[in-house]
């Protein structure tokens, strides 16, 4: 029988195993993989051999193929460890599971998992996640395909490489990895909560808690409403509280307000003082006053700073885009005395003081005011941020326009 160079999980798996003198000597019931390979690595067998299941080292099987039918052959039954970190078992954590096409972006369920033998080993180079790979797992993949032939009708294969392939539910699985989900991290925010709100509760928490604080706050702000508390509400306390530090003080006291009393003040009681003051002084706002709309991280200068000392810390600071729409200008009280547009910061001299280019006729609103009125100035103004006093006209925040567009086209 000739020895195969591809094949599929579906082909092998629940086979008889044969022993070099062509005795049944049990069932293959499962592979075991090395995924600290670029490319998972075959390395044994899991095997039921007389009522006992054991796991046998991969290098001793060999796999023909007859007359379509595949048959494992073991040379020598040499048990191994497979209690590692970084060892999977494909049939029981990879099949029929949630992965991410990273490719496409998308959650995709594995029907089938297809291998290459090299000289070097066996490896994992594909999933298949289309309907041939479901029909072929049935067992009636041919048959299909025969019947539908003479009609001109394919059934779609669909296969995604591993090197595309994210699988997210090992933390679910109790499985600890040493570079969890490397690579989700490098997808943007919004596409990584657009993967996790397609995916079940346990495998979303599992991707979730695998991101660093950074991201997981950026992540959280792109989710629905609904998905957020979820995740917050399923964390532990301390690492939600480490993420709700993370993310803009709005943007946290948004999320806890959709949140039971009770679990809030646990979580604002774990983050640092600071923040946790920022996010209750915001908490206060009824939602129909322009202080529930503000966030509270501007840029401001004093009014004798050049441009070039302007210009220097804006390079220090590395403000998000949203917060340079304007830059406010402040006295020793942290009174708004004026605004200064980016452009004529940019077209002044280096040595010209920011209190010879400012504007001192400031459109502004009062944290106590209505939302209402939001609207109007932003469209009789055309203004991009709006920075928001309080009746000392202490500057308090800026309400930026694309963070409150949807709210205010409700309104």
């Amino acid at each position: 029988m000739p020895a195969v160079k591809t094949f599929y999980l579906s082909n092998i798996i629940n086979s008889k195993i044969y022993s070099s003198t062509h005795k049944v000597i049990g069932k293959l019931t499962d592979i075991i993989v090395d995924i600290s390979f670029k490319r998972p690595k075959l390395v044994a067998a899991k095997v039921k051999l007389h009522n006992k299941t054991k796991m046998l080292d991969i290098e001793y099987f060999n796999i023909y193929k007859k007359r379509n039918h595949y048959f494992l052959k073991c040379n020598k039954i040499d048990e191994v460890d497979v209690k590692h970190d970084n060892f999977l078992f494909l049939a029981k954590h990879i099949l029929d599971k949630q992965i991410v096409d990273m490719d496409d972006k998308k959650v995709e369920r594995v029907n089938d998992i297809r291998f290459a033998i090299l000289s070097t080993g066996t490896f994992v180079i594909a999933v298949d996640v289309g309907i041939e790979g479901l029909l072929r797992r049935l067992g009636i993949a041919r048959p299909v395909n025969k019947i539908l032939k003479p009609a001109g009708i394919n059934i779609p294969s669909d296969f995604i490489l591993w090197d595309d392939v994210e699988a997210i539910n090992y933390h679910h699985l109790g499985i600890k990895l040493s570079k969890p989900l490397s690579k989700l991290s490098t997808l943007h925010p919004s596409d990584i909560a657009d993967i996790i709100e397609d995916l079940d509760r346990n495998t979303q928490l599992a991707l979730f808690s695998s991101l660093d604080e950074e991201k997981a706050a950026d992540v959280l702000e792109e989710l629905e409403p609904e998905a957020q508390v979820s995740l917050i509400e399923n964390l532990s306390t301390e690492k939600a509280a480490d993420v709700l530090e993370k993310m803009p003080a709005d943007e946290a006291a948004d999320l806890l307000d959709d949140m039971e009393e009770e679990k809030v003040e646990e979580l604002l009681s774990e983050m640092k003082t600071d923040a946790s003051e920022e996010v209750r002084e915001l908490m206060k706002y009824d939602e129909d006053v322009v202080g529930s709309l503000m966030t509270t991280d501007f840029i401001h200068f004093r009014e004798n700073y050049t441009v070039s000392e302007t210009i220097d810390m804006l390079r220090k600071l590395k403000p998000e885009p949203a917060t340079i729409y304007s830059l406010f200008v402040l006295d020793k009280h942290e009174k708004l005395l004026a605004t200064v547009s980016l452009r004529d910061l940019i077209v002044s001299e280096s040595e010209t003081k920011l209190k010879q280019i400012m504007n001192e006729n400031i459109n502004f609103v009062h944290d106590t005011d209505n939302t209402n009125i939001l609207a109007e100035m932003i469209s009789k103004y055309n203004l991009l941020a709006v920075p928001v006093v309080n009746k000392k006209m202490k500057m308090l925040g800026v309400v930026i326009v694309d963070d409150v567009l949807d709210k205010l086209m409700e309104d």
